[in-house]
């Protein structure tokens, strides 16, 4: 099962896809400040439920992969490109 998002981890993400607070509250249809207060604390959000699953998808989709407490702390990291080069 996965965790709730931390505030870090939302901000980690929004930096690495390059979205400001407006883009993810439109991504995942949310308020601007809903995001916003999720995002000042670095430690878990006051986020409903359903809002914390609402950013989650968006932030996927967009490539983003969360991390859970793994001894490490929670993190976020790109996926890897399946797209072949050449």
């Amino acid at each position: 099962m996965r965790g709730k998002l931390t505030g870090a981890q939302i901000r980690a993400a929004r930096a690495l896809v390059r979205w400001s607070a407006a883009e993810l509250a439109d991504a995942s249809a949310l308020g601007a400040n809903t995001v916003r207060r999720a995002e000042v604390s670095d430690g878990e959000t006051s986020l409903t439920t359903a809002n914390d699953h609402a950013i989650r998808r968006a932030l996927e989709a967009a490539g983003v992969e969360f991390l859970d407490e793994n001894g490490g702390g929670p993190g976020v990291r790109l996926r890897k490109s399946t797209r072949r080069q050449g």
